[in-house]
């Protein structure tokens, strides 16, 4: 043991820290700001690589997928050729019946509305005093021929005298005269006569055509004269009439032509409507003359009209016949459509597609159309579905539509637009794990 005495130590200061070097390290808010600036050039990047990505990525093609229309093919038949036109019922015949003489009506002999044959009574006007007129000249009559054979009488015996040189030459001629004056009285006597009687015979009025009988015009009791206007009655015949219709100038050819080689050409009557059939006929006259101001020319045809369903005046559809187009290229009528290039058709090609096909038409019935030029018999043609088509389209008949088609159009839309979002996801996930890098290496460099 020591015996050096426990002495108290001081406490030990520790050395002085010598003084460091200047430190080169970014202070902390610097590199914060930094790794911002570092994370939002990264995410402007990737957003301008999707944009540029959207913008030049091959768009699918919008006439890829097939459109479904109907076809039909182009075929060989019959088309009438017709004219349809706007008439009207002209009867046979109209006549108002007009009294001949004057004088009171005492009877009628008709109903209203009535058919009538001809001959058949009518009316009756009061005889009485065309009878005392014919008695009258039957009076007449008697004295004259008395005359006249006294006359007669008188020039025989003048004659014998006259060869006898008896008497003198002029009362032989005066006598020859005389007799040729009387024998005019009677025949003017006979004729009176004949009159009296045909006013007799006015005064019994009868029907002068057979028809119908229209309202009554005049009552018994009425005094009528021969200068009436009104008349007695209107008789209409019914049946046979006749259809008036008129043509357009360009069109009367083609009816001459077939009328001049002795064709008669059919004629169908139908309502005003156009939705009923009412009679046929056939064409039996043409008018001498064009009509200036419309350029027409005015028809008529004969109709039987047996059960009376034409009734006069009235307006009709007419329909003429005017020929028959035999092995025609016929096309159903909704195939034909006008635009641009005039009359086309979209003709189906082999490999289902289609082209704008210019066509020369001719005429049609309303179902199909003939085509003059620029089709055959057999080609295709669409006829539904055509709002949708351009030149070059692909199509897909109606009849054979298969399944594959369209989900193999949805499946490529589909496709597409997982495409898209996958590639708009990548881009999103890439977005995070750079700013995670740059972190890292922010971090690594603090």
């Amino acid at each position: 043991m020591s015996d050096t005495p426990n002495r108290p130590t001081a406490p030990q200061t520790p050395p002085p820290t010598p003084p460091s070097p200047p430190s080169r390290q970014t202070p902390p808010p610097a590199r914060k700001r930094r790794g911002v600036w570092i994370l939002a050039l990264v995410i402007l990047v990737l957003i301008v690589l999707v944009v540029l990505h959207v913008l030049h990525r091959k768009k699918p093609e919008r006439g890829a997928a097939a459109q479904v229309v109907t076809v039909a093919p182009a075929a060989l038949g019959a088309m009438p050729v017709t004219l349809n036109a706007l008439g009207t019922v002209t009867p046979v015949a109209t006549v108002t019946v007009l009294p001949q003489l004057s004088g009171y009506l005492t009877e009628v002999g008709y109903r209203e509305g009535q058919d009538v044959v001809k001959g058949q009574f009518l009316a009756q006007i009061d005889p009485r005093q065309y009878e005392i007129n014919k008695e009258q000249a039957q009076a007449t009559l008697a004295k004259d021929q008395a005359s006249l054979a006294q006359a007669r009488s008188d020039l025989a015996r003048y004659t014998l005298l006259n060869e006898k040189k008896s008497i003198a030459e002029q009362t032989y001629a005066d006598q020859k005269f005389l007799v040729a004056q009387d024998e005019a009285a009677v025949k003017s006597d006979l004729a009176t006569i004949k009159q009296y009687e045909l006013d007799l015979i006015y005064c019994h009025i009868t029907a002068p055509v057979s028809g119908r009988v229209g309202l009554r015009l005049v009552d018994p009791g009425n005094y009528v004269t021969a200068s009436s206007s009104t008349g007695i009655a209107v008789i209409t015949t019914m049946k046979p009439t006749t259809v008036q219709f008129t043509v357009p100038q360009n069109a009367l050819s083609d009816v001459l032509q077939r009328t001049n080689a002795g064709a008669k050409l059919p004629v169908t009557i139908y309502s005003a409507d156009n939705t009923k059939e009412l009679a046929t006929g056939t064409l039996y006259a043409i008018s001498n003359q064009m009509a200036t101001a419309t350029g027409t020319v005015t028809l008529r045809a004969s109709v039987p009209n047996d059960d009376e369903a034409l009734f006069p005046n009235e307006f009709v559809n007419v329909k003429l016949l005017v020929d028959t187009m035999q092995n025609a290229v016929l096309v159903p009528t909704p195939a034909v459509q006008s635009g641009a290039p005039g009359d086309y058709v979209y003709l189906v090609n082999d490999n289902n597609t289609v082209s704008v096909h210019k066509v020369t038409i001719g005429p049609g019935d309303g179902q199909h159309t003939v085509i003059v030029s620029g089709l055959s018999a057999g080609q295709r043609v669409v006829t539904d579905g055509l709002d949708r088509l351009n030149d070059g389209a692909k199509i897909q008949p109606a009849g054979a539509r298969p399944a594959s088609a369209a989900s193999g159009a949805k499946a490529a839309r589909m496709g597409n637009a997982s495409h898209a979002h996958a590639h708009a996801t990548t881009a999103a996930s890439d977005a995070p794990a750079a700013s995670a890098a740059t972190a890292d290496s922010a971090s690594q460099a603090s």
